[in-house]
């Protein structure tokens, strides 16, 4: 039998590359909720525009008259939550939209949730699921050893970190005190197609091929654990699918590096794959810039719960996903070029507090 999903923010980078993978598996309907802002693209999602088992729905997640609407006559058997207002340099600038979408967005989604998951009889309520995907930032910083747990302490840094630390907590709650039958991923840092190009990743890749300067934050030396985006989606399905009620599941690349290597090897398969008009390196277009405000030194996941529980593992190592996200983004340029059309133009954020 098919599959009725509520899929907010699908049009967003994770989002996106998650309904498709879904659709393309088959088996299931998503019900697509997203405000379109900047980071939200509807190009994304061309591969899906006719199909008939895609329904997109421009809206707010704060908005409770659409969200208990879509509910009443969708009747999904899940909602997956991957709106979230993500970056933190906008969050430097501008607190108060993260508090807006993560926390009183999150916040609405659970209490029509919960109107809804009350509304069905036994045999759809011990089925129905509310996923919450996060991030590993709100477990903080670490030092040069140790891994972040399902069980280490929150300590957020930043207001976006902070933001969903938050709704991470509502979500919590929300089954605790209700019942509300949740799960929560929180993952590590994501890659590959469809990336908003304020990320490392795309920024550094579409810079690098025009030949122009490669900002990069203090000393290069922060370290990330990379989650190839197809890697991420294939877990949160796991998750769905088996994972139990109210358990956290921490998701990661098995990838750590320094934010200094990434961009060295975006240069050179950039070199090898299209190299300047005028024979420079790109690793000469590197430069230090000074440091973001509250810039975490190190984040690893230990993804081991998710592996035992649910005998989920990355596909792709750093070296096979960074050249798949490097060839994806050469041949979808047009893509990018949307974007560089819109409201960003890979400009530096998050030097000016709030």
């Amino acid at each position: 039998m098919q599959k009725t999903w509520l899929v907010t923010g699908g049009a967003g980078f994770i989002g996106a590359n998650f309904v498709l993978a879904a659709l393309a598996r088959g088996g299931v309907r998503i019900i697509n909720l997203d405000a379109l802002t900047y980071a939200g693209n509807l190009q994304s999602l061309a591969a899906v525009a006719d199909n008939p088992d895609h329904v997109f729905v421009r809206g707010d997640i704060g908005d409770g008259e659409l969200v208990a609407r879509l509910l009443a006559e969708h009747r999904p058997d899940a909602i997956l939550n991957f709106a979230a207002e993500s970056h933190v340099d906008r969050s430097i600038e501008g607190p108060a939209a993260f508090v807006h979408t993560n926390v009183v967005g999150t916040l609405n989604l659970l209490q029509c949730t919960l109107a809804h998951w009350r509304g069905l009889d036994e045999a759809a309520r011990s089925v129905f699921r509310f996923l919450h995907v996060s991030t590993d930032e709100v477990y903080g910083s670490l030092g040069d050893s140790g891994k972040f747990t399902e069980t280490t302490p929150y300590a957020p840094n930043s207001p976006y970190s902070a933001s969903k630390a938050a709704s991470d907590h509502l979500v919590r709650a929300y089954h605790h005190t209700y019942g509300l039958p949740v799960l929560t991923t929180n993952c590590s840092n994501n890659y590959g197609p469809f990336q908003f190009p304020e990320k490392l990743i795309p920024l550094m890749i579409q810079k690098a091929l025009t030949g122009q300067s490669l900002p990069v934050y203090g000393d290069g030396r922060n370290v990330r654990d990379w989650l190839f985006v197809g890697d991420h989606c294939s877990a949160i399905r796991a998750v769905l699918e088996g994972g139990r009620v109210g358990e956290v599941y921490n998701v990661g690349g098995d990838a750590e590096c320094e934010n200094l290597t990434v961009v060295h090897r975006i240069c050179d398969l950039l070199d090898e794959r299209q190299p300047l008009a005028d024979g420079r390196k790109r690793r000469e277009l590197i430069s230090f810039v000074a440091d973001r405000p509250g810039h975490d030194r190190r984040y690893a996941i230990d993804a081991s719960k998710l592996k035992r529980e649910l005998g989920w593992a990355p596909s792709e190592s750093f070296e096979s996903g960074i050249a798949r996200t490097i060839d994806w983004y050469l041949s979808n340029q047009d893509w990018c070029e949307h974007i560089r059309d819109g409201s960003y133009r890979g400009e530096r954020l998050g030097l000016v507090a709030a």
